[in-house]
């Protein structure tokens, strides 16, 4: 028994190890939860007389606290009286359970922000089961698997098949998990799983490692470029006319391909019912590549914003590290 700790412990710090550098997005009290309805049929454990069988239907309510730790509140009435009790009233037993699950697919496959379609999770707990011919109240445990079907493209909509043993703990002497009692079910479960504070429907992850590493790129990139130039942002120019070209000169702050609201306000300025062409550029600071991508960047972010507003753009292109025209983009309308 030790040493199957000892394995599942080391298990349990690999697979941390590997995703240390994946984080879920904090939930609220509410989040992560679902809604399900189950029925299913159980026979005893014992197999001394195995039909007919146990036939039962409940519902059940599920919390993930984490990709891989959740709970389940789970109601189920059984509807035969085989082990059970000879009563005429259609339910003859009831139990309530409180199950931890444990996400097996997550744990050891990992978790990318959307559930599998197929995933296999372990479930256990306490119950406490009323026998209405009797009367009589008896301590239960739960002890199975959660064979999950995520369906939808959001994974909203959960199948569950579940085999499972509920044991009936109820002893003079002692509490114990012995087969007499005990019954072996085989239940069907549809969940719904509610949307959640951060827009999915299960939790959102982010690669805090890739995000380090990028914001350590661009912070160095700006770092160099901040000793050769302070950072500035470019002023308006005013709309001039050539050659009966319309043209608009569009600034952008150093470094960047955000709009500003200046850049807003002097795109607003254009008529709806022309055709124009848009070039955008970058300052000599920073990497060659770098310099081409923004400048892209900035192309899309203008043609994108005219669109938007139903202006027909022919074309958006970015030329790169231009020292004369800096951080802007230039709008010309076609003759």
């Amino acid at each position: 028994m030790k040493k199957f700790i000892l394995m599942f412990a080391l298990m349990v710090s690999a697979f941390m190890g590997a995703n240390a550098q994946i984080a879920t997005q904090n939930s609220n009290a509410l989040d992560n939860i679902g809604l399900g309805i189950t029925a299913g049929v159980s026979t005893p454990l014992d197999f001394n007389s195995v039909f007919p069988l146990n036939t039962n239907v409940g519902l059940k309510f599920t919390k993930d606290f984490t990709p891989i730790f959740g709970v389940q509140l789970e109601g189920i009435a059984v509807l035969n009286d085989n082990h059970f009790s000879d009563i005429k009233t259609a339910v003859k037993a009831t139990n309530v359970g409180l199950n931890g699950t444990f996400n097996l697919s997550n744990m050891f496959l990992g978790y990318n922000g959307t559930p599998r379609f197929f995933e296999v999770s372990a479930v256990g707990g306490l119950g406490w089961l009323h026998t209405w011919t009797t009367s009589q109240n008896s301590l239960t445990a739960k002890t199975g698997l959660d064979l999950s079907f995520n369906l939808t493209k959001n994974r909203a909509h959960s199948i569950v098949l579940t085999p499972a043993i509920y044991w009936n703990l109820h002893k003079i002497d002692a509490i114990q998990f012995t087969k007499n009692g005990a019954q072996l079910a085989i239940n069907v479960s549809y969940v719904y799983h509610f949307k959640t504070s951060n827009g999915t429907h299960h939790f959102k992850t982010y690669d805090v490692g890739a995000m380090s590493s990028e914001i350590d790129r661009l912070k160095g990139a700006l770092d160099e470029c901040e000793k050769r130039e302070p950072k500035v942002v470019e002023k308006i120019i005013v709309k001039t006319v050539e050659t009966n070209v319309e043209k608009w000169i569009v600034p952008f702050e150093f470094g960047k391909s955000t709009l500003t609201s200046e850049a807003k306000f002097i795109l607003n300025q254009i008529g709806e019912d022309i055709i124009v062409d848009v070039v955008a550029t970058a300052s000599p600071e920073g990497s060659k590549e770098f310099n081409q991508k923004l400048s892209e960047a900035r192309a899309k972010a203008v043609a994108d914003f005219l669109t938007n507003r139903g202006v027909r753009v022919n074309s958006a292109v970015g030329k790169g590290v231009d020292a004369t025209s800096g951080k802007t983009a230039v709008v010309k309308t076609i003759q």
